[in-house]
C-alpha cells in the first residue's frame, strides 16, 4: 500500500519552473576548476605551496596553485605542474578551454580572466625526454616543427 505522506509530498512539487536565484559557493567553483584542470592531458597537478601546501591540500584545508576571485569579476589563477616533453603552450590552451567550458556549462558564466603559470615540469613514465640539441646549440628546423607551437 502506498504511503499517503509520500503521495502528498509528490503533489506539492511543481512541474513549472520557478524563477529565482542560485547560490554557488566558492568551494564548488574551486572544485569545478580543479576537476577541469586535472582532466587535461599533460597536467600532473598543481604547483605551489611546497610540502606544507601539499599537506594542507590533502587535508582539504587549502588549494595551493589555485586562486579564485569571486565577485563582480570571476578570475582564476592557476600554477600547474606539467609533464615534461609536452608542448607547454598547447597544454595551457587546453586548460584554459576546459576551465572556461566547465564554468560556462555549470554556472552559465565564463571567467573574466584565466591566468596560467607553469610552476614545475615533471618527468612522467612513458614520455621520453626530448633529444638533446646538437653540440652547436642552434635550433634545428625539426625542433620547431616538433614543438607543437604555432611559432615559426
Amino acid at each position: 500500500m502506498p504511503d499517503p505522506r509520500r503521495e502528498e509530498d509528490v503533489a506539492r512539487v511543481t512541474a513549472d519552473p520557478v524563477p529565482g536565484r542560485s547560490l554557488v559557493t566558492r568551494r564548488a567553483i574551486r572544485d569545478l576548476v580543479r576537476s577541469a584542470t586535472l582532466s587535461v592531458y599533460g597536467v600532473s597537478g598543481f604547483a605551489g605551496g611546497g610540502p606544507i601546501g601539499r599537506l594542507l591540500e590533502r587535508l582539504g584545508l587549502a588549494s595551493p596553485g589555485l586562486h579564485l576571485e569571486v565577485g563582480e569579476r570571476l578570475t582564476v589563477d592557476l600554477q600547474l605542474t606539467v609533464a615534461y616533453g609536452l608542448p607547454i603552450a598547447e597544454v595551457a590552451r587546453q586548460v584554459e578551454a576546459a576551465v572556461r567550458y566547465t564554468l560556462h556549462h555549470a554556472l552559465d558564466r565564463e571567467p573574466d580572466l584565466v591566468t596560467i603559470r607553469i610552476g614545475r615540469l615533471r618527468h612522467e613514465h612513458g614520455i621520453a625526454p626530448a633529444a638533446e640539441a646538437a653540440a652547436t646549440g642552434e635550433p634545428r628546423s625539426a625542433d620547431l616543427a616538433g614543438s607543437g607551437t604555432d611559432v615559426a
